[in-house]
């Protein structure tokens, strides 16, 4: 075993802490203080137990703990290096922040099923865990799988037609593209390469030098569209349709779990299956990075049409995962550094976003964007919040996303791409397109005639409070981005 692997089982630990909070609250459902101090609690415990791992990964190191063998070099183990860390620390930041967020949302609506609710938010933390820190492809398609599983229900949890109609597109787009693309494509590469491991950097591909080229391909493109959760047009259908869900919900899809669990397996599997080298070889970077290219601008088109502000968000997601792709595939140093970096900075501005939308309708009752006009006299806290986020959504210094941005253009201008190097600025214009008209309405548009604001303040502290840390931090990682950014340099060596 290489002396830079250290077995340790810090990593289960990790895995257990929401799988047994998520037991907690379906046992103490009925009492809901105690309930949601269980979802609190293990959130933070979760925090601390990842953040201990943090120094041994920052020293080069790569922990591992293997769990079950079901085949010959097909194993359920579990593996904590630089990659790893980067989702672990979001996922787990984010699910502390989501939680104290979901009390003030779910109580201030008087929402149903709130054990539920609670129960399935901790085992997609769970999934989303396990997807970070699997050490094979194997493990990462069985928690891929748990995923779509447990965050059905938050996407049906209003239990009418609309939330079943979107619960079943989810499941459905979900599940099929797992099965008919990325399933049939792990098995073909155990036939090939013999096992399902991940390398341990980024040059190094799984497959063998006299392996069929056409072949390998064949299932890169499987892999891309296998995990349909990244997504890629056109397999993008079921993230829109989910946003019937609370928001809560979406934002666990956006910014936390879901979508960061499709890029995060996408990229992984770009990086650790294929590798950089194989990559290059082949030919598959650029065509990679240009066809995400539409994703990127088509779903900005979409979003500047939408009026109702959780759908326009939702198709920002859309666009804003395939930088994270786009980053990865342009093959250089800088491009890969933007794209992995993007995973941390896309999260804590696009929670923000949705928190924002989540305050806004349970103190004022609005959902479109054509009737927040002036609504930012009463609610600037959470506007100048959906300010800030949305500068790091566009890619504007000192937020988050600038630091995202710079480092993708670079990427293009170092790989000669500069049809992408246009795409970038021309999708960042669309940013703003989209964006800047919400708090402009909001902070300088003149209320319609009759519109009564009188009654309309914040929302409850239990609400703002986590908005504030959420955008302070987007804040925070744009000024000082090397904490995160030492994970990243760390991938690419």
């Amino acid at each position: 075993m290489d002396p830079n692997i250290l077995p340790t089982s810090s990593l289960v630990i990790a895995l257990l802490i929401p799988l047994v909070g998520a037991i907690g609250v379906m046992l103490k459902g009925a009492h809901e203080n105690l309930r949601e101090a269980i979802s609190s609690v293990s959130s933070l415990i979760l925090l601390v137990t990842v953040g201990l791992m943090v120094p041994q990964v920052l020293k080069g190191n790569v922990l591992y703990c293997k769990l079950f063998e079901i085949l010959p070099n097909v194993t359920i183990a579990l593996r904590a290096d630089a990659m790893s860390m980067i989702f672990a620390l979001v996922a787990s930041s984010l699910w502390t922040i989501a939680v104290f967020y979901s009390m003030g949302y779910m109580r201030g609506l008087n929402e149903h099923a709130q054990t539920r609710f609670n129960a399935c938010f901790a085992l997609a933390i769970f999934g989303a865990i396990g997807v970070a820190f699997s050490d094979n492809l194997f493990t990462m398609y069985l928690f891929y799988e748990i995923v779509s599983v447990c965050t059905y229900p938050l996407v049906a949890h209003h239990q009418d037609k609309e939330g079943y109609d979107g619960g079943r597109k989810y499941l459905v787009y979900l599940t099929a593209t797992a099965k008919l693309f990325l399933l049939p494509a792990m098995i073909c590469i155990y036939v090939l390469t013999g096992t399902l491991d991940f390398s341990l950097n980024i040059s190094d591909g799984m497959f063998p030098a006299d392996v069929n080229k056409t072949l390998v391909i064949m299932l890169y493109v499987f892999c891309l569209f296998g995990f349909a959760k990244n997504g890629i047009m056109p397999f993008h259908h079921w993230l829109p349709g989910a946003m019937v869900a609370p928001t809560p919900v979406s934002a666990l899809l956006h910014a936390v779990a879901v979508v960061k669990v499709g890029v995060f397996c996408t990229t992984r599997v770009m990086l650790y299956t294929f590798g950089v080298d194989t990559m290059s070889a082949l030919n598959l970077g650029i065509p990679t990075a240009y066809f995400v290219s539409f994703t990127i601008l088509a779903a900005s088109i979409i979003a500047l049409s939408k009026d109702n502000l959780k759908a326009r968000l939702a198709y920002s997601t859309v666009s804003q995962l395939s930088y994270i792709i786009l980053g990865v595939a342009l093959l250089t140093i800088p491009g890969i550094q933007g794209g992995l970096i993007h995973i941390v900075n896309h999260g804590f501005a696009k929670i923000t976003l949705f928190f924002c939308a989540g305050a806004i309708y349970v103190a004022a009752h609005k959902k479109n964007i054509s009737e927040m006009e002036g609504l930012g006299k009463v609610m600037p806290v959470t506007f100048g919040a959906f300010g800030i986020a949305s500068l790091s959504m566009i890619g504007a210094p000192p937020v988050a996303g600038f630091v995202s941005k710079w480092n993708l253009l670079v990427g293009s201008i170092q790989a000669h791409q500069l049809g992408i190097l246009f795409v970038l600025l021309a999708s960042t214009l669309l940013n703003a397109a989209y964006f800047l008209p919400v708090t402009y309405r909001a902070f300088f548009a003149k209320p319609p005639a009759g519109a009564a604001y009188n009654g309309i303040k914040e929302a409850p502290l239990s609400m703002l409070i986590p908005i504030v840390i959420a955008c302070t931090i987007s804040v925070i990682i744009g000024i000082w981005p090397n904490f995160m950014m030492h994970f990243v340099k760390a991938v690419t060596g």
